[in-house]
């Protein structure tokens, strides 16, 4: 595949040379606040404000290649320090902000962890949350500064032959992107300029991204690969303008994503899977008037197993207001591989394999569905992208046949360099040249069907039982919240195996919650390999999910016990 001029031989500080000297004065980021009025940053503004903190981090005597943390929450501030450490050569990397839904002990035991494996020599914060960091820190750290953002250089001209970043290389580590989850922080993934150039390259051609008509419009979170590659990287480094708001306000009011999707004639946003089915539980149409949907060419769904169900609720919620059924894609993605490893194609609606419910369960084959038998509808991620292979292979790494579950492997030209100061973990995670991801999934007619994560796996009996069945079967039952509900395995003496554990959200009053679990029970052992005892029916909001959307299972597993244990 041919790559444009401006992608040849370059890096990350190149292109925003290149941008900042071409198209000025061109809108690159929008931020969206909460009862404020919208935030314009032009490539001018941009450049000014990262040659601030460039000029910061230089006077502190941070060194090419060394990383800095950045802790704040959705603004300037975070913008400007993360391109300010790409222009100067250092390796940024964006944490998630102390909010009222992180425990404040659990944040700073992964923030001391972090520290300990990744070796930052500086953090990034507000004045305010400057004694947080210092409490975890311990003795032995490399960090020499905690800088705060009201200590940042002033304006000065911008020379970008003294900017230590122009002088990188293409094989030199630029990011570091560390994994969600409940424990996953301790793993950053290290990104190279030519990966992250590579994946950019092969995905904008694969949904045509336009630079002259495409507005990307978003809430993701930037530590999260999809929020911080497809939504943050892709369109400034690509010239997109970028409409983004904080999660935190997309949470408490879901319908000012669609409004600035009309306002800015949005074409293109990334979800995960359970946001199409919070925003059309949750919006309401006094919310949506004079609101047009009909420039969003792709809402892309990613980041945990796509459900096609979902689309046709987020479908008959927001069709009247000119939402096209097209616009909803898929994708698999991974910050492993910088982000995207498949993508549906945008010029049809993605392929629903309709296979064998028991025979998926029980055998893990996915066999065409016939008419007398019970259904499950697997969506496809989509196809790889031109610069990617997969394979699917078992345990021995042997590559199994079409339609047979097994680990999903990755081979590219823009996988990670290493796990960040873990070749433990980078040599258990690379065999061959391939990235093992841990995900289960199968392959039919090129196209990518993901099932679940290897870690996840409830073994019964010596049986091989997969949450993400059980969960979809809960969530067939009437007054079922969909979307939320988990199982897990949980270790039982007496009988020397794991039961199955359901715990399923329900708006419904408290004495129709045991008839609710009652029926849950039947419906799952009547159409999977194991026979459920425990099932719990909670309220909304009980279920813990990661910081991508997923739901945290480990989490929700101690979250159960403590209360059985409480009990």
């Amino acid at each position: 595949m041919p790559r444009p001029y401006w992608l040849q031989m370059t890096t990350l500080p190149h292109l925003l040379q290149n941008t900042y000297q071409s198209v000025p004065d061109k809108t690159s980021i929008i931020l969206q606040f909460a009862g404020q009025e919208d935030k314009t940053i032009t490539y001018r503004d941009l450049i000014r404000g990262a040659n601030r903190y460039a000029q910061t981090y230089a006077t502190k005597g941070i060194k090419s290649g060394e990383v800095v943390i950045l802790i704040l929450q959705h603004g300037e501030d975070l913008v400007y320090s993360f391109w300010g450490g790409i222009l100067h050569g250092a390796i940024p990397a964006i944490m998630p902000f102390l909010t009222e839904k992180l425990a404040p002990e659990k944040y700073r035991a992964d923030l001391s962890s972090l520290i300990s494996i990744t070796k930052p020599t500086t953090i990034v914060t507000y004045p305010e949350f400057e004694n947080e960091i210092r409490d975890a820190l311990v003795e032995g750290d490399l960090v020499k500064n905690i800088i705060l953002t009201n200590q940042i250089e002033s304006e000065s001209n911008i020379n970008f032959d003294s900017l230590q970043g122009m002088i990188s290389s293409q094989e030199d580590i630029v990011v570091l992107q560390h994994s969600s989850g409940t424990t996953g922080l301790q793993k950053g993934v290290a990104l190279s300029h030519r990966a992250i150039l590579n994946q950019l390259n092969s995905y904008s051609k694969t949904i045509q991204l336009n630079k002259e008509n495409d507005v990307i419009v978003s809430w993701l979170p930037l530590y999260h690969d999809m929020g911080f590659i497809a939504c943050f990287l892709l369109p400034v480094l690509m010239q997109i303008p970028l409409v983004l708001m904080s999660p935190f306000d997309w949470v408490r009011a879901p319908y000012k994503l669609l409004q600035s999707v009309s306002q800015y004639q949005g074409t293109l946003t990334w979800l995960p899977n359970f946001a199409f089915n919070f925003c059309a539980q949750k919006i309401r149409e006094r919310n949506l008037e004079n609101v047009n949907l009909s420039t969003w060419r792709a809402i892309i769904n990613c980041s945990e197993p796509v459900h096609v169900e979902s689309h046709n609720l987020f479908f008959e919620k927001f069709s009247s207001y000119g939402l096209n059924y097209s616009a909803m894609q898929t994708c698999y993605a991974m910050a492993e591989n910088v982000f995207a490893v498949t993508q549906s194609p945008l010029d049809k609606t993605p392929v629903i394999d309709e296979i064998d419910r028991e025979t998926f369960m029980t055998q893990r084959f996915a066999l065409k569905g016939k008419t007398d038998s019970a259904i499950l509808k697997m969506t496809s991620s989509g196809k790889p992208l031109p610069n990617v292979k997969i394979r699917v292979v078992d345990e021995s790494f042997n590559e199994v046949d079409e339609r047979v579950v097994g680990e999903i492997a990755v081979q590219s030209d823009c996988m990670l360099t290493e796990y960040f100061n873990r070749p433990d973990a980078t040599e258990s995670a690379i065999k061959d040249g391939w990235y093992l991801t841990g995900d289960y999934g199968y392959l039919a007619d090129g196209e990518l069907y993901v099932s679940g994560r290897k870690k996840d796996l409830i073994i019964v009996g010596g049986k091989n039982v997969y949450p993400q069945d059980l969960e979809s079967l809960a969530g067939e039952v009437p007054n079922v919240r969909k979307g939320r509900c988990v199982a897990f395995g949980m270790y039982d003496q007496e009988s020397g195996t794991e039961e199955v554990v359901i715990i399923a959200e329900s708006e419904s009053q408290e004495s129709d919650k045991e008839l609710i679990a009652d029926a849950i029970r039947k419906h799952v052992t009547k159409n999977s390999a194991v026979a459920v005892r425990y099932v719990k029916v909670v309220d909304e909001t009980w279920i813990l999910k990661t910081s991508s959307g997923k739901t945290a299972r480990s989490a929700n597993k101690e979250k159960f016990l403590k209360e059985l244990g409480a009990n």
